[in-house]
């Protein structure tokens, strides 16, 4: 779901690249821009293209549309069907990846340098020629009914669902960009192309790559492959205002343990409290088990295997959310002990102690998640989304390093609010009542 994704924006944020890497902004003689890292020690490049508005851009009554749409780009493009797409995408020893999500459709591709020209040819087919066959549409469909029936059946998707919904209600938001059975089954193919016409356009692209490439040759192959879409695309959707007060529903599901999610509004990267609230969240609800939550919920109580938070900044919204799962008899003291631990945390802020470890383990973890030239092309594209500059990955330990106690105790004050704290429970839970 939105809330959980492992977001362009979020990686941007949360993956390191190392000191050394330079970024350079590379414009388009046709006037795209992109970021690029150029590395010549490999003779491969990876791409990175992401369209913004993604799923959240369907057509009235056209829930899917992008989703179905986005799925079907390389199932036969230009002369080649599905068969023949596939054939020569191999035999260049090409990757192409395409998906979709709330706030883009992300097209990610790798080739090697002997077989780039090719292997763009036949991605620009892909982009600007999708044939869209009947079959493809019919064969692709029924994919994604089978898995949206999976996901009725499933608890922690029907969770993603009921939260969505309840966050932000009639925005594109609130709801599953999937779709759902009836919307999927009556889409057309005019909706698919449609949907193309409408997300992929030159006027939201952001794009990066990295490795055996030149700012030249970038420049003239961005032209040669995004240079004949459409100027411009939908209309990005409105901000999506979190309306959500606190309290607790319950949507009764068999089975011996309940899925709980739980979560309020966040907080902007551009607000200024903003590491100081990234260092609030790892000490509250964070991946190491040090965190408060972990340490409460899990190692003095035993009510889950695992818990935890985290902050996502979204294009239109913004959100601190967190979830586990636990035996029925467990999540009603579960949801007290976080209950708990909020309303403490907004009151007190953190130690010192716990605002070192966190920075040490922030500034320290910083450099080694870096992962090849397909990473690092992601990130470069996220960090764009975002508003940030090339220098970000030379600066940002400084970023953290610079909060200070009072900053994290003013953040804790301005975005934990218990009162809006929601819970989500999807099983049988004993001795949980709802208060939506």
């Amino acid at each position: 779901m939105m809330m959980f994704r492992a977001a362009l924006v979020l990686l941007a944020l949360a993956a390191p690249l190392r000191a050394e890497i330079a970024i350079q902004e590379v414009t388009s003689p046709g006037g795209i821009k992109a970021w690029l890292v150029e590395d010549h020690g490999i003779p491969f490049t990876a791409l990175e293209i992401r369209f913004q508005g993604g799923t959240s851009l369907d057509a009235a009554g056209k829930r899917g549309a992008v989703n179905l749409m986005t799925a079907l780009i390389e199932e036969g493009a230009g002369d080649l069907d599905a068969q023949g797409f596939a054939a020569a995408r191999d035999a260049l020893a090409a990757e192409f990846r395409f998906s979709s999500d709330a706030d883009g459709v992300s097209v990610s591709s790798r080739f090697l340098t002997e077989n780039r020209d090719q292997a763009l040819v036949l991605l620009q087919s892909a982009l600007i020629q999708p044939r869209f066959d009947q079959d493809a549409v019919d064969r692709v469909r029924e994919q994604v009914l089978a898995g949206l029936r999976s996901d009725a059946k499933d608890p922690g998707a029907i969770a993603g669902d009921l939260t969505r919904a309840r966050f932000y209600g009639s925005h594109p938001y609130g709801s599953s960009g999937d779709g759902t059975i009836d919307s999927v089954t009556a889409l057309t193919r005019d909706d698919i192309v449609a949907a193309h016409q409408a997300a992929l356009a030159r006027d939201r692209i952001y794009v990066a790559a990295a490795g055996d490439i030149s700012a030249t040759d970038l420049g003239v192959l961005l032209d040669n492959l995004l240079g004949d879409l459409p100027a411009t695309g939908a209309p990005q959707p409105a901000r999506a205002d979190m309306t959500v007060k606190g309290g607790v529903q319950v949507q009764d599901f068999p089975g011996p343990q309940s899925v709980v999610m739980f979560g309020q509004g966040g907080i902007r990267f551009d607000d200024p409290d903003y590491f100081a609230a990234v260092i609030l969240n790892e000490v509250l609800g964070g991946g190491r088990f040090s965190a408060r939550l972990m340490t409460e919920v899990r190692e003095k109580r035993g009510l889950t295997y695992g818990i935890g938070t985290s902050l996502s900044v979204s294009d239109h919204s913004e959100e601190l959310m967190g979830q586990f799962q636990a035996s029925n008899d467990k999540v009603a003291e579960a949801i007290a002990v976080i209950r708990e631990e909020w309303a403490k945390i907004a009151r007190d802020g953190i130690t010192q102690t716990e605002l070192d470890n966190a920075k040490t383990y922030m500034t320290g973890s910083y450099p080694l998640r870096f992962d090849g030239n397909g990473t690092i092309a992601s990130i470069l594209v996220g960090m764009q989304i975002i508003g940030l500059t090339p220098d970000y990955p030379k600066t940002r330990n400084e970023k953290v390093e610079a909060v200070t106690l009072e900053d994290v105790k003013r953040a804790a004050a301005r975005l934990i609010t218990p009162d809006d704290l929601a819970f989500i429970v999807v099983g049988q839970p004993a001795g949980v009542t709802a208060s939506e």
